[in-house]
């Protein structure tokens, strides 16, 4: 969800920024509690989220853009992608996001989904005078997240079922041709004529 889109359900870590207010910017130290990191938790899928805090600051700049810089920290717990054991990650990320009155979402025109921007500097629009910089520290929380966690020391091999009989590998089974119990039958003498 980014900031553009329509608000239906509030953000775990609502901290909201009233951008007519702003002045020459301001800066916002975010200490979430117990509740807010488990429903970031089960939003995210994480095993558990023991800590989370970000300092974050807001500044209008010329040209009606609004940039939005942070240090997110923090621990983690995901399930191993292997083996399902806990994986405890450390944070320690720091983000840029740039906002702009006058960008407009490109939308697909067939399927009406938002468009990626190529370049990465772009910037994304906004809407109102409201922004969530919770929901922008949440939104980073699940980019900083490691994709594909993996118990230090863990294979593949490891989690892989052992083959039956040691370490020698099973002969594959001979495939059985379809029709090989007509073929018996026709050799077979015939009874009773």
């Amino acid at each position: 969800m980014t900031q553009a889109s329509e608000k239906t359900v509030k953000s775990e870590i609502e901290r909201m920024v009233d951008l007519d207010k702003l002045g020459n910017g301001t800066a916002l130290e975010i200490t979430t509690t117990e509740s807010e990191r488990n429903a970031l938790a089960k939003r995210f899928g994480f095993l558990d989220l023991p800590a989370l805090s970000a300092r974050v600051t807001v500044d209008r700049r010329p040209g009606g853009q609004v940039v939005v810089e942070g240090r997110l920290k923090g621990r983690l717990v995901q399930a191993c992608i292997l083996s399902l054991d806990p994986v405890t990650q450390e944070l320690d990320d720091a983000f840029r996001l740039v906002f702009a009155e006058d960008v407009a979402e490109e939308r697909d025109p067939e399927s009406g989904e938002a468009l990626l921007n190529s370049q990465g500097d772009a910037p994304e629009p906004l809407a109102g005078n409201m922004l969530d910089v919770g929901e922008l520290v949440a939104e980073q929380l699940s980019l900083t997240a490691e994709p594909y966690p993996r118990r230090p020391g863990i294979k593949l091999e490891d989690v892989l079922p052992k083959p039956k009989g040691g370490a020698r590998r099973a002969a594959p089974e001979q495939r059985r041709h379809p029709f090989a119990g007509l073929a018996a039958l026709k050799d077979k003498p015939r009874r009773g004529r």
